[in-house]
């Protein structure tokens, strides 16, 4: 009788082996159904609103809106009280489609504001460039930070009529130019992780030319 208990012991195992492969095949199956039906995660923080390219108001080239939606994270916004400036940087890219291969990148432009505060004088100040505007509070700069206006991106004639071109833009809060111990905090905490996707911006073809 001992001697049998092996071979059955194998048998059954045999006969349970195609009911487990079933099994681990539907919670596979079941989890891939999940995974399609949840909603994809977004990068924190940042929601691109809208985003076009426009001709520029001086009639050289084009200019790119947008509009992005955001608040502070409570260590941000705390480390800007105690006077560390925040960087955020806008990025745009411009493609041309080709069919034959990967698309082409003809255009990448970066902007970059700087948001920080003066505990003495207790007056925020959001600079682009060498434009800096003061503002009583933060949420009054973080509303002139969150909308980009007449941003020239595309000289004129940097994109021939013809093929099909296309765009996208995101905005980040620069973590490099933290200073050294936030940017530990900055890799360690999703208090700092403050972005967005990259968001599509069309490029209507009366616009090439």
């Amino acid at each position: 009788m001992l001697r049998a208990a092996g071979p059955v012991l194998d048998g059954a195992a045999r006969r349970a082996s195609p009911l487990r492969r079933l099994l681990c095949a539907a919670a596979l199956a079941l989890g891939a159904l999940i995974g399609c039906l949840a909603p994809a995660a977004a990068s924190e923080g940042i929601d691109v609103r809208s985003a076009e390219l426009r001709p520029a108001t001086d009639g050289d080239g084009l200019a790119l809106n947008a509009v992005f939606d955001f608040d502070l994270p409570w260590a941000l916004e705390e480390a800007l009280s105690r006077g560390v400036p925040l960087y955020f940087v806008v990025e745009f890219e411009l493609y041309r489609s080709r069919w034959y291969w990967f698309d082409e990148r003809r255009i990448a432009a970066t902007l970059t504001y700087r948001l920080s505060y003066s505990p003495l004088t207790r007056e925020y100040r959001l600079a682009r460039g060498a434009l800096a505007l003061p503002f009583d509070t933060l949420g009054e700069a973080l509303a002139t930070l969150r909308r980009v206006s007449h941003w020239s991106v595309v000289e004129r004639g940097a994109i021939p009529p013809g093929p099909a071109y296309w765009g996208q833009v995101r905005m980040r809060l620069d973590t490099a130019q933290l200073p050294r111990p936030f940017q530990i905090g900055a890799i360690t905490s999703r208090d700092w992780t403050l972005e967005s996707d990259w968001h599509n911006v069309p490029v209507r073809p009366e616009l090439a030319r």
